[in-house]
């Protein structure tokens, strides 16, 4: 089982094509992935994030759900 986070992008960084690099949050966390595999992703979307890799973009509520239901398990902090 495999389990990807949902984040906020803030920047993306397109120096190298085939590595598109974003600053992506994540709760408030904020980590550098690759959001190479989602195109046309820009910043203010929301993106499902899996080992480094921005894998789908997804709306806004569904994102919030998402880090509501992982803050409640206490996976992730406020």
């Amino acid at each position: 089982m495999c389990l990807a986070i949902p984040g906020k992008i803030l920047s993306i960084e397109s120096d190298d094509p085939q590595m598109v690099m974003a600053r992506v949050s994540f709760g408030g966390v904020v980590k550098q992935i690759c959001v190479s595999w989602v195109p046309d992703a820009q910043v203010g979307d929301y993106v499902l994030a899996h080992v480094g890799f921005a894998i789908s973009k997804i709306d806004e509520e569904e994102a919030n759900k998402t880090l509501e239901l992982l803050k409640a398990m206490g996976e992730i902090e406020e």
